[in-house]
């Protein structure tokens, strides 16, 4: 149990400068989030099992965590590092954030809404109301999604909890870094998806530049790439097979401000890609990961990135509430 001072301390995480989010800040939030969520196993290869030139490739599994996702990291960090009003918190999500929040919600005690848009598959829906959230569906887009908790969160008091552009959810995934760091310290190149930019954010503070972070986005929903060449955050197509987990209309602005400072730039890839991406993992691995959590590994399949051969590179992946196999018999 923490004392005041130790409290008010973790407390001032949340309101930290986007400067001064960095592996420093990272390390003081891990400690917070360990006993709730795992420690996600990595997967070691050579480039060549995937049909690439031969070479070093590392898999952070983060399809194992809680609720099927990285996200889980943030929402425990958020739900720890603030204060939780009587009314519980309220999210708005594609799925897997709102599957986050509600696991960790639940866990914690604490009642939650979450709404999410028309787009998001049946297996996430299950997922979050599997863990006794409220569930409201509506709207096109993510951002119908992100206008309807906004306007509940004003009327109930709630607390929001964002799905990638908040300094609390960016020092949550941040922890995925300190892990891989230990996993695999001799990465020299890391890549993400992207969609908000929390994961990549999370991982650029994470590494602090200890090695290149890559953020990889389809080419439908370029939310990051348009916002380094705009010199900040700006709308973005959001057309992909993955537009229920990286196709929000921009990227968030804690979020760029990170990733500019200390990531290493951004890929595209096609959703020709992203489903061949898919349907290998499964085949070659055995595997099962939603489209958006397979965008990162189509930079390497597709070529979009060639690493030199003694290049170790790390890949994370994220994100298996999906039907993509059917065990039905």
């Amino acid at each position: 149990m923490l004392n005041a001072p130790e409290a008010s301390a973790i407390r001032s995480l949340a309101t930290l400068d986007d400067d001064e989010i960095g592996r420093e800040a990272v390390s003081q939030v891990l400690p917070v989030i360990r006993r709730h969520v795992r420690t996600t196993a990595v997967m070691r290869l050579d480039r060549s099992e995937l049909g690439l030139a031969p070479g070093p490739i590392v898999l952070k599994l983060e399809q194992l965590q809680h609720s099927g996702s990285f996200k889980v990291r943030g929402a425990f960090s958020n739900l720890l590092l603030n204060e939780v009003p009587s009314a519980g918190v309220v999210a708005a999500s594609g799925g897997n954030h709102g599957a986050a929040v509600a696991y960790a919600a639940a866990a914690l005690g604490i009642p939650v809404t979450v709404f999410v848009p028309e787009v998001s598959p049946p297996a996430k829906l299950a997922r979050i109301e599997s863990y006794g959230a409220q569930l409201v569906v509506g709207g096109a887009s993510y951002d119908d999604a992100r206008k309807a908790a906004a306007a509940w969160q004003e009327g109930s008091g709630a607390l929001d909890i964002p799905a990638f552009d908040s300094v609390a959810t960016i020092l949550g995934a941040g922890s995925i870094a300190l892990e891989l760091q230990e996993q695999a310290p001799e990465v020299h190149t890391v890549f993400a998806a992207v969609g908000g930019g929390g994961l990549l954010a999370g991982l650029c503070a994470g590494y602090e530049r200890a090695a290149t972070v890559i953020g990889v986005e389809p080419e439908g929903a370029p939310t990051l790439t348009e916002a380094l060449r705009a010199g900040g955050p700006v709308d973005a197509p959001v057309g992909s097979i993955a537009i229920d987990s990286l196709a929000p209309r921009r990227v968030g602005t804690h979020t760029y401000r990170v990733a500019a400072r200390l990531g290493g730039g951004t890929l595209l890839v096609d959703d020709g890609t992203v489903a061949a991406t898919q349907r290998l993992l499964w085949d070659r691995l055995r595997l099962v990961l939603e489209p958006g959590g397979c965008a990162a590994l189509g930079a390497l399949l597709s070529g979009a990135y060639v690493p030199p051969p003694g290049e170790a590179v790390a890949v994370v992946l994220s994100g298996a509430n999906t039907n993509a196999v059917d065990f039905d018999h």
